[in-house]
């Protein structure tokens, strides 16, 4: 990026064919004896490796049109250099690859370049100079013929179903938690655990919830941040969780119940339950997310006509994926007998929605960093609670035990995960409105 910072922004001194703002004018091409790297006497900076081959040639040139005799004709001096040239020349793959100018547009928001800088090259807007840029590519010569654009991503039997698997092996889990009892209930609860932990990495990583790199390839992406433990002890106090926090309220250890049938503490399996048969529906929402938008990114004409007509189609899959879950949830709390954890389970679900579609789309820091915090309050919470009970240390528990009594312990789940969902959906709608978000990719959906 060192070296695109130095192509689009004309204005630098070391830049072929710069934009001299204090004189209005684009600075010629740089007197070099052919060959050399050394300035001309008037200041000018040295040509680039680029531009030697074509001052060469027009120096030899010139002197196979001189006499045997006659004195070798110096360089052509004051040829203005073609700044759009250069970066097409810097972005050369990028123009042959694409498939309309919308394409170049979305491959150079990805680099960094704005509309500010579209305007050193005398073009109103990033989109504008991507259609210039689009059409001299066939100029060129050499250009190799244009792909045709790739087919909307098509649902698949094999990732349909694939979906159900983590909802239907919780399910089972469920049942025989409840038909077993002693050392066999805790094999089945550990098989459980497994087999539905397999299906739902499985999950991720085919179909409409796994990562594809290639969706744009111009586009660099940050190194991989793991988040599946975090996600892991989420979905675990969402099992856990409230049992913990009532039995840190009640005086630490020695408040904590005995002898109840789920152990320790009550265990909520209906919010576990729910999310597993989330995957449903959060994968067609998804998908339906990457064909719409698809489709917007190869009729609209402009960055922000697309930003425009894919902010609603993302707010309107979003919506149709927490109605999706408030059905689950209270089917599946009425099917267990569990009281309904709405606040809780929908902003849960909704967080690890979001952070999902930002995963798919190749930015994973902002997931990463939004679950660690979420995770990390509803681990203090609990924590402030028992150190609360050390002698002099009461007012620790203060903020935790307000929330216990105004909304009960459902209120930390949601409180964390809620305000954690708030962010990733902020940030999301900035993201994921970008072209560059839904470059095309030959990996099918």
């Amino acid at each position: 990026m060192s070296g695109l910072g130095e192509l689009d922004h004309p204005a630098t001194p070391a830049s072929p064919g710069a934009w001299d703002e204090r004189s209005g004018k684009w600075l010629g091409s740089q007197n070099t004896s052919p060959g050399t790297d050394t300035p001309s006497p008037s200041g000018a900076p040295a040509a680039t490796p680029a531009e030697r081959p074509a001052q060469d040639s027009g120096a030899q040139d010139a002197g196979a049109h001189a006499g045997p005799g006659a004195a070798p004709v110096a360089p052509r001096r004051g040829g203005a250099v073609d700044p759009v040239k250069a970066l097409m020349h810097r972005h050369r793959e990028l123009c042959e690859r694409a498939v309309d100018p919308l394409e170049i547009a979305a491959g150079l928001e990805a680099h960094g370049v704005t509309d500010r800088t579209a305007a050193r090259f005398r073009h109103r807007d990033v989109f504008s100079l991507a259609e210039e840029m689009y059409a001299r590519v066939s100029r060129d010569g050499d250009t190799p013929a244009r792909p045709e654009p790739a087919p909307a991503p098509r649902a698949r039997l094999d990732w349909a179903l694939l979906t159900l698997l983590p909802g239907a092996l919780t399910a089972a889990t469920v049942v025989g938690l409840r038909l077993t009892h002693g050392q066999a209930r805790l094999l089945v609860v550990t098989a459980g655990v497994l087999a539905a932990a397999l299906a739902l990495r499985t999950v991720l990583r085919r179909g409409p919830l796994s990562p594809r790199d290639g969706r744009n390839p111009s586009m660099p992406h940050a190194g991989r941040h793991r988040t599946g433990g975090w996600t892991g002890w989420l979905l675990a106090y969402a099992a856990l969780g409230d049992g913990l926090l009532r039995a840190a309220a009640d005086g630490g250890p020695d408040g904590l119940p005995t002898g109840t049938a789920d152990g320790p503490w009550p265990l909520a399996t209906a919010p576990v339950l729910t999310l597993a048969l989330a995957c449903v529906p959060a994968a067609w929402c998804a998908h339906l997310l990457v064909v719409r938008a698809g489709r917007r990114l190869g009729t609209s004409r402009g960055l922000d006509e697309f930003a425009a007509s894919v902010r609603p189609l993302l707010l309107g899959t979003f919506l149709l994926f927490l109605c999706s879950l408030a059905v689950l949830t209270g089917v599946c709390a009425a099917a267990l007998g569990e009281p309904a954890a709405y606040p809780a389970t929908l902003t849960l679900g909704a967080l690890l929605h979001l952070s999902r579609l930002l995963t798919v789309h190749g930015f994973t820091h902002a997931p990463a960093v939004v679950l660690r915090a979420a995770g990390a309050a509803e681990a203090i919470a609990p924590a402030l609670l028992l150190a609360g009970r050390l002698p002099g240390c009461g007012l620790l528990a203060v903020p935790v035990d307000t929330l216990l009594a105004a909304w009960g312990p459902a209120g930390v789940p949601a409180l964390a995960c809620g305000t954690a969902a708030l962010t990733l959906l902020i940030h999301t709608t900035r993201t994921l409105t970008r072209a560059s978000a839904h470059a095309r990719t030959d990996q099918p959906c």
